[in-house]
This record gives structure tokens, sequence and C-alpha cells, in this order.
């Protein structure tokens, strides 16, 4: 019997042991697994709450952060959680302006101040180069180039290579044969591919148009679309990054060439006044309705589909439709605007055999002050840009919020580019003035011609833009990473 007790009591202690551990290690997980959601213990309220996660980050790097006065610890870039609600965020560094933000933070979501410019107090304009006269300038994706275009008459180009900070500029000169002789020529440079490599420029002469494309690596194999194909291109752009297949505009017909094997498809889009390639190799255009005078329409066209998508029908005379498009994180998104509203859809393009427009659905709409003008994306796709006279609109996809701001200043209004993913410039007033996609963090960086190009380069490092003397121009720029 008491043989039969002892084994008993040893089961008994053994089933308790594991019971105990079993419960420890459920909790132990189950407290790693609501500390990884973000569940923190409130000593306010002596509740448990899901809290927000913050990544901070700032170029350059090494700037302490502070929510709501109160100083986190590690310097950027780094990581924290904070309750959720609005907080009020700075990054600073010495010898840095402050960066400084209100954001609403929601239970549970990541947010990203990642992409914080830290402006130097003490902003040194350098020159680059010094030129006679500048006509145009126009820089290349993520900031590699800067090509110069001196006279309109002329198609000489200065290319300067901003990969390093020892900037070497070499000279491009179209050759003679490339292009058709006449009176009263103007050269434009357009656009570059978004390789970085070829350039398209625009051709008038005695009333007539041509386009040609630039290989940057060396002007003499400049190639005259317009002669090639034998058409009237109004306007065209890209398509890859190649330097040898675009989609032109011939008359008002969407049309794709083939530089290489010298072939030219079949009208592709009818009816168009104008259009643009995104970087994802999609058409977007507004066309005239058929079925409506003087109405418009807006759609899409990617390559190899058998159908156009028309994404936006107006059956008012002197609509004011733009569009454009973008792809980000796995998801397709297009905007579109008609006169002040401003629709964002996503989902899936309609497919190839269909006109399934309904594929897309509107996710949030919202309305300017007055007709938008312009519409872009971000580089990545993340913001949704709108500007309509001297106020613009921003919407970021990932956290569905929209901000609106007004660009200062005197002068005309002027088209908001983007700097980089996060950033936008504007050059009125003659002032190169940076700011958050937001508007936020606003700086004026340094005086400018208005109408000429500025870009950072990929690194941060530099700013350049272009600047009238007293005599002449200059490429200069300006050192924003002073370590």
């Amino acid at each position: 019997m008491n043989q039969w007790f002892k084994k008993h009591k040893i089961l008994i202690k053994r089933a308790t042991i594991y019971v105990v551990m079993t419960l420890s290690v459920f909790m132990t997980v189950s407290f790693i697994i609501f500390f990884i959601l973000g569940y923190r213990f409130n000593s306010d309220d002596g509740r448990i709450e899901q809290y927000s996660f913050l990544q901070f980050g700032t170029s350059p790097s090494g700037a302490t952060v502070n929510v709501d006065g109160v100083e986190i610890g590690a310097k950027t870039p780094n990581k924290t959680t904070v309750k959720p609600g609005q907080h009020q965020f700075t990054m600073a560094r010495d010898g840095y302006e402050t960066w400084k933000k209100t954001v609403y933070l929601k239970p549970g979501v990541i947010t990203w101040l990642n992409y914080a410019l830290l402006v130097p107090k003490q902003l040194k304009v350098e020159a680059v180069s010094n030129y006679t006269s500048i006509y145009l300038s126009l820089a290349s994706p993520e900031g590699h180039y800067m090509i110069v275009q001196k006279t309109a008459d002329n198609p000489v180009f200065d290319l300067a290579d901003l990969s390093s900070d020892t900037v070497k500029s070499r000279v491009l000169t179209i050759p003679t044969s490339a292009y058709s002789a006449g009176t009263n020529s103007v050269f434009k440079i357009t656009k570059w591919d978004y390789g970085g490599r070829y350039v398209l420029i625009d051709h008038t002469y005695d009333g007539k148009q041509e386009w040609l494309v630039m290989d940057t690596q060396d002007a003499n194999l400049t190639k005259n679309i317009t002669r090639t194909f034998n058409i009237v291109v109004s306007s065209i752009g890209f398509s890859g990054t190649g330097g040898n297949q675009f989609y032109a505009l011939n008359q008002t017909d969407i049309r794709k060439l083939d530089l290489s094997g010298s072939t030219i498809s079949k009208p592709l889009v009818l009816n168009v006044t104008s259009f643009d390639v995104s970087k994802s190799n999609v058409v977007t255009y507004i066309g005239n309705n058929p079925d409506v005078a003087g109405a418009q329409v807006a759609g899409i066209y990617r390559d190899g589909d058998n159908v156009v998508h028309v994404l936006r029908t107006t059956a008012v005379k002197g609509a004011n439709l733009h569009i454009a498009t973008a792809h980000y994180y796995n998801a397709d998104y297009v905007v579109i605007s008609d006169g002040k509203k401003v629709d964002i859809l996503s989902g899936s393009y309609p497919n190839t055999i269909s006109d399934n427009s309904t594929s897309m659905k509107v996710i949030a709409s919202y309305m300017m002050v007055q007709d938008v003008q312009i519409i872009s994306f971000s580089p990545i796709g993340q913001y949704v840009l709108t500007q309509a006279g001297t106020n613009f609109a921003s919407y970021d996809l990932e956290y569905q919020n929209l901000s609106q701001s007004t660009i200062e200043g005197t002068g005309s209004s002027v088209k908001l580019e983007w700097l980089d993913d996060n950033y936008v410039w504007s050059d009125r007033g003659d002032n190169l003035v940076i700011r958050e996609f937001d508007g936020a963090n606003s700086h004026t960086i340094n005086a400018v011609v208005i109408g000429q190009d500025a870009t950072m380069t990929h690194n941060g490092k530099y700013i350049y833009s272009i600047n009238k003397l007293n005599a002449g121009y200059q490429l200069q720029r300006v050192l924003m990473i002073n370590s």
C-alpha cells in the first residue's frame, strides 16, 4: 500500500511540474507575441493596450530623437514604440536645422519616419561649371547626370557626371547627318529614359517637327525617329530602357515604334489628345469622347492588350481630365482628376481581352480648391501628388492620409517636381525650395533660374541646380551632408 502511495505521489508531482512548465512556456510565448504585436502596460491608467511602432532615420544619420519633448535614447537610425494618438516628433543634430513633425499614430501599425533630410544651418553654394548662356537643363533619373543645353539653335550639349564628388563634364554634339537642315532650327531636350542613358530631343525647323534620340554615351549614335518612320509625331515617350522602343502620338493615334527593326505598329489607341508612359511601361492617355463632341475620356493601355481600357468618360464639353498610374507593393493604382475632383483607384488592371474597368475600385476621393492642372506619383509610387496653381495635395497610399498645402513665394505658379521618394522641390520666386510630400519641413536652399532643372544625388550628399550670375550662368551645388 505504501509503495502504491509513493508511486502515485511521484506521478502527481511530475504532472504538476509538467503543467507548470507548460503554462510557463505558454505564458512566455504569449508575452513575447503580445510584445511583438505592440502591447504594453500603460502606467497612466493601469491598462494593457496596443502601442504603435516607429522607425526613425535621417540623412545624415546620428540625430537625436524626441517624442513629445522626451529623448528616446539611441541616435538615428533607431526605433521605438509609442502610445497611439497624436505626437510631436523632432530629430536634431549639431549643425543642422531641427526636423519637426506632428503625426497621428494608429495602434499596431509601423510608421516610417526614416526619410528626414536634415538641412545644414550654413548652406554653401559651390560653382561646378560656368556657361555664357543656358537654354535648358535636364537631370537624369537618380541624379547621376545633368545635361545642359547652352543655346536653342545648336545641338551641342554639356553632360555633367554627378555620380562622384569630382564632377566631370564632356561635350555631346549631334552630327549634322542625324537631323534635317533648315532655317529657324530649335533643338529642345525633353526627356530621359528611365535607365538614364538616352535623351529625346524635339527639333523644329521651317515649321516642321522631328524627333531625335541621343545616346549620351556616344552622341554620334543619335537616331532620327521621324525620318526612320516617315510619320508625323507630335509627342513621344520611351518604352523600356533600351533607347529603341517608343510610344508616339501620330496625328490622334498612339503607335509603338521600334528603331532596332524599323517597325511601326497599327494604331493602338484612337482619338488621343495627350498621353504619358509610366515607369512600369503603362500608357495613360486623355482622348476625345466619340459620342459627345468636346467631351473627354481617360484610359490606359499596356503592351499586348487587345483592347483599350477606358476608366473615365465625361459627357460635359470642356471637361478637364488628367490621369496617371503607378505600381506600389504588388498593387496597381490609377489617379484620375475631373475638374476639382480627384479619385484614386486600386486593384488589377483590366485584362488583355476585355474592357472590364470594374476591376479597379475607387479607394479614395478628395476635392481641390480649383481645377487640377498636374498629377503625378512619387518615384516609388507611395504618394499621389495633385497640383492646382499654388495649391497642392498629397495622398499617402500606405497610411491613407490626405495632406494639403501651398507653394509659398511670389510670381507665377510652378510645377512641383520630385527630389527623391519623399521630397518635392519648386523654384517659385527664383529660389529652390524643398519640402516633404505633405508640405512639412520646407527649406530654401539657394537662388536658381526659374524653369531649369534641379536634382539630388542618389546618396543625398549634394543638391545641384542652375543659377544666373552677373555674367553668364553656373551649374552649382550645395553640400547637404557635412560629414
